[in-house]
């Protein structure tokens, strides 16, 4: 939709898109396998596999925190410097934002599978999850792995912990100047940032109580990760799009666009 329509040709929508693109990566990168495993009830799969669909995990999720993390910042320049938007958001500034998200992206799954690279594996061989995941694949080491899982456990809890408490206080630190500067701009405001905050809510909840909750319970576990990897990237594009007129309209006429030409042909 915000390809084909041009007045959605803006740095919100472009970086909404990419949100999607990656929602969409991360449900086919854990989902059909999932589906085919309950449904086979063959459930194995190589630790090359493994360890490949472990990389391209944490690549996808690094992106994401990235790029909320670029989306308030978009946000922060549309409510606090609407006359410079056009300026400070410019296209070569969104490809540059995107690019920076996928190499940190990168970087950040290289650092935390060179921490298993070297690891000897001689059995136990089962995973209890749905996919493949660097905390339990570590448990599968012929070695104690007991610093090993507390160094991964910790960054990536220090990781979400820091983009969460980065994005909430972007967001808290602009309804304070809309409402230092206009107290009748506060509710719009608010409105505009509702669908970004209950974005980064269902996002990084699962990922915090996984990675930093210190007693998990398996039934939680898997339910977090049904919901982080098949719910959440579902619920994004919906929240955005219910909630924006002008996403409605764009589809209101691709609707009618694919209708008439259905009926034409």
């Amino acid at each position: 939709i915000v390809t084909c329509d041009s007045h959605l040709h803006s740095a919100m929508y472009f970086l909404l898109a990419n949100l999607s693109f990656i929602d969409l990566c991360l449900s086919t990168v854990t989902v059909p396998n999932m589906i085919s495993d309950l449904s086979s009830g063959q459930n194995t799969i190589s630790s090359q596999a493994c360890v490949t669909r472990i990389f391209a995990l944490h690549i996808l999720v690094g992106c994401e925190m990235v790029l909320l993390i670029a989306m308030a910042l978009d946000r922060f320049v549309a409510i606090c410097k609407p006359l410079h938007y056009l300026t400070i958001m410019s296209p070569r500034i969104c490809i540059w934002l995107l690019v920076g998200a996928w190499v940190i992206g990168f970087i950040h799954s290289l650092a935390q599978l060179a921490f298993i690279a070297h690891l000897p594996f001689c059995g136990p061989n089962e995973i209890d999850s749905f996919y493949c995941d660097l905390p339990r694949f570590i448990k599968l080491a012929c070695t104690d792995t007991y610093r090993l899982e507390f160094m991964v456990t910790a960054i990536s809890g220090f990781i979400s912990m820091g983009t969460l408490f980065l994005l909430i206080l972007s967001y808290i630190f602009i309804l304070v100047s809309v409402w230092k500067s206009s107290s009748g701009s506060l509710s719009k405001a608010f409105s505009t940032l509702s669908a970004h905050i209950t974005v980064v809510i269902f996002f990084f909840g699962p990922c915090i109580f996984i990675y930093v909750w210190p007693f998990p319970t398996v039934p939680v576990d898997k339910f977090l990760m049904v919901l982080n990897f098949l719910i959440t990237p579902i619920l994004n594009p919906t929240i955005y799009t219910l909630r924006n007129k002008d996403m409605k309209m764009a589809m209101k006429k691709l609707s009618i666009q694919f209708l008439s030409l259905r009926k034409f042909t």
